[in-house]
């Protein structure tokens, strides 16, 4: 199936929204050219795209963490809190409401990603997903409530790029500079006395659940284009995906009930940072980070 640009989006949620450090490139999928900033417009219960021809339809469903942008001025959900901020931080071409970021000039041609360039993203993604998980499993809080969560994607990961790396005679790269820093960034993140944690759930909910909405759309693309119709195991999840993805929330929620007005600021405060860091790696598919 071939989508339409206004229904791709940058590879994972938080990519629409970070703020690249020199000009976005642009790639083409199947025939369509899509932005760093083009968003997937989902739904948050289905992997089935939706036709976001609407300004309503663009922004009930424009971050794809789940449920449209209805804001009640009662409402305590810390989820509630990270969505709007990321709203913010999308263009109004996206979200024609709220979008308050700026549109990325269009580059004279568009950048056609390889089969090395997945590569490198599969490799920085990994370490960035180990990172997570070692996190979690350092600290007890987190250890409760987020350790063997069925979201993890260390494994799937290392089995696709032992796969990329056998059928398509690849050699395996080093991890890149931008999965290095953000990995990095994530392990100094939480002190032993708990200090940054949320700010780390900040990064976790984003990471994981921008994987989950827009990314597997964008991983069928990857897979028609690249991989010869191939699904990496980065993608699947089983059946019970959103059974999942509502614990995981849940637990979230959870854990901030028991925040400060200042521990919430810290996490909703770096949402910019998590889109950064995750955009980084993203821009491997852009040609914007050299191998």
């Amino acid at each position: 199936m071939k989508l339409s640009a206004m229904q791709l989006t940058a590879f994972l949620s938080y990519t629409v929204a970070f703020v690249p450090s020199k000009p976005a490139q642009y790639i083409i999928f199947s025939q369509n050219v899509i932005s760093p900033r083009t968003h997937l417009c989902m739904s948050p219960s289905s992997s089935t795209s939706q036709t976001a021809e609407t300004t309503s339809s663009r922004e009930e469903h424009v971050h794809g963490h789940g449920g449209p942008m209805i804001i009640d001025p009662n409402d305590t959900s810390i989820l509630t809190e990270l969505r709007t901020v990321a709203m913010k931080l999308h263009t109004k071409e996206q979200a024609p409401r709220e979008g308050e970021a700026p549109s990325p000039a269009k580059p004279a041609e568009p950048y056609v990603p390889t089969q090395s360039d997945y590569l490198q993203f599969l490799v920085d993604s990994l370490h960035v997903y180990e990172a997570l998980e070692e996190v979690v499993e350092s600290h007890p809080v987190l250890k409760e409530k987020f350790s063997n969560s069925g979201l993890e994607r260390t494994e799937a990961l290392k089995k696709d790029i032992v796969y990329m790396v056998e059928k398509f005679g690849l050699e395996r790269p080093a991890v890149g500079g931008a999965g290095r820093r953000y990995a990095e960034d994530l392990r100094n993140m939480v002190s032993q006395n708990g200090e940054g944690i949320p700010e780390f759930i900040c990064h976790y909910y984003n990471f994981y659940f921008a994987h989950l909405a827009g990314g597997r759309m964008i991983g069928k693309q990857m897979s028609s284009l690249l991989l010869g119709g191939e699904t990496l195991e980065f993608y699947k999840w089983g059946d019970n995906v959103n059974e999942l993805k509502n614990k995981v929330k849940d637990k979230i929620e959870e854990l901030a009930e028991s925040w400060s007005r200042d521990e919430r600021d810290k996490c909703v405060g770096a949402t910019g940072s998590a889109f950064q860091g995750g955009g980084a790696i993203n821009l491997y598919l852009f040609g914007g980070n050299p191998h």
